[in-house]
C-alpha cells in the first residue's frame, strides 16, 4: 500500500502542458519524516515520484490517443507517451532542488498541480537517470518544444 509522504504547494492549480521549467514550487514533507531529508541539500537535481490526483483514465478516451491532443501528433499507445491521463496515474519528474529547509523543498521545474499527494523523492544519480545513447522518435522533440 503507498501512502503519501508530502504535498505539492505549486502557483499552479490546473494541469497545463508548456513551460513547466520556470515553475518554482514546494514539496512539504510529512514531519514525521523530515529527517530523511538529512543529505539531500547536496544535490542540485531530484527525482520526484507523485500521485497525478486529478487525472482520470478511460480506455475508450486514453488508451490511444494524440500526445496533449495534437493533430501534428501520432496516434499512440497511452504506454507509448508521457500522458497525464494513466491507468495508474503516477508522476515521475527531474527537477532542480533549490533549497532544503526543515521538511520543505524548494524545487523548481515540477510538473505536478498544488495539492498533488507525493509519493517519493530520491536523489538524481547521473549514472541511473541518465542516458547518453537514449532514442526517441523525432515527434517527441517537437512535442517537449516548450513543455520545459
Amino acid at each position: 500500500m503507498l501512502e503519501s509522504i508530502g504535498t505539492v504547494k505549486s502557483p499552479i492549480s490546473e494541469g497545463i502542458d508548456q513551460e513547466w521549467g520556470t515553475v518554482i514550487s514546494e514539496i512539504h514533507v510529512e514531519e514525521s519524516l523530515a529527517d530523511g531529508l538529512q543529505g539531500l541539500e547536496a544535490f542540485s537535481d531530484i527525482l520526484v515520484v507523485f500521485f497525478m490526483h486529478q487525472s482520470t483514465f478511460t480506455v475508450g478516451g486514453d488508451l490511444i490517443r494524440r500526445p496533449q491532443g495534437r493533430e501534428d501528433m501520432p496516434r499512440l499507445g497511452i504506454f507509448a507517451q508521457r500522458a497525464k491521463h494513466r491507468p495508474n496515474p503516477i508522476g515521475i519528474t527531474a527537477v532542480k532542488l533549490l533549497s532544503v529547509s526543515g521538511n520543505v523543498l524548494k524545487v523548481k521545474g515540477l510538473d505536478a498541480i498544488d495539492g498533488t499527494p507525493v509519493l517519493d523523492i530520491k536523489p538524481y544519480y547521473p549514472q541511473f537517470d541518465c542516458r547518453s545513447d537514449a532514442v526517441v522518435p523525432e515527434w517527441v522533440n517537437r512535442l517537449m518544444k516548450d513543455y520545459f
